[in-house]
């Protein structure tokens, strides 16, 4: 017997949708281009999941925030690609 679903919070949803908003962009790009996207924004969300605390939620909002303005770039035609910039 399968446990039930629980439930997620607005934000979860909102963390998740942004996911496969990038997914669904990468989808309009040439294929390894895609599967370029696809690798990096998995590692993105895994790193913040595991980084960033769960009750940061200012913190989470900028990431919300930034993410949609960066797929929001993404989804333009003129966009061929995604890229990482490590700050330390």
């Amino acid at each position: 017997m399968m446990a039930p679903a629980q439930r997620l919070s607005g934000m979860q949803r909102q963390v998740l949708s942004l996911y496969r908003g990038f997914l669904r962009a990468a989808r309009s790009k040439n294929f390894p281009e895609r599967c370029r996207i696809e690798q990096i924004v998995s590692t993105e969300f895994r790193k913040n999941a595991k980084s960033v605390d769960k009750k940061d939620f200012t913190y989470i909002e900028y990431l919300l925030r930034r993410g949609n303005r960066q797929l929001e770039l993404l989804k333009t035609s003129a966009t061929v690609g995604l890229s990482v910039i490590e700050v330390r």
